[in-house]
């Protein structure tokens, strides 16, 4: 059964992104990142035999504190990146002119 879900889950996508079938691409991403959830979801329950039960919960409190970890990582670099962005380049034309 899980090998099955992963194939569709890969195939769908794959077919997606081919055929060109939602025309603007940041819909077709957002659909890709939702089937790549799906397939970790699947991927978890179905090979790595993860539930709440499991090891009496530990496995899943793991999960979830990794889970916070990455989100701080991502978010954090986004905000560091933006925050670059916006102060560290010109905004206009006249200001990399102005520059020594």
């Amino acid at each position: 059964m899980g090998f099955a879900l992963s194939l569709i889950l890969t195939a769908i996508p794959f077919w997606l992104v081919m055929a060109k079938v939602i025309p603007s691409s940041g819909l077709t991403a957002f659909v890709i990142l939702a089937f790549a959830v799906v397939q970790i979801v699947v991927h978890m329950v179905y090979f790595l035999h993860m539930n709440t039960k499991s090891e009496g919960g530990w496995n899943m409190l793991a999960l979830i504190f990794t889970l916070v970890l990455v989100v701080i990582m991502l978010a954090g670099s986004l905000w560091v990146m933006h925050h670059l962005n916006a102060n560290m380049m010109p905004t206009m034309m006249h200001d990399m002119r102005n520059m020594p």
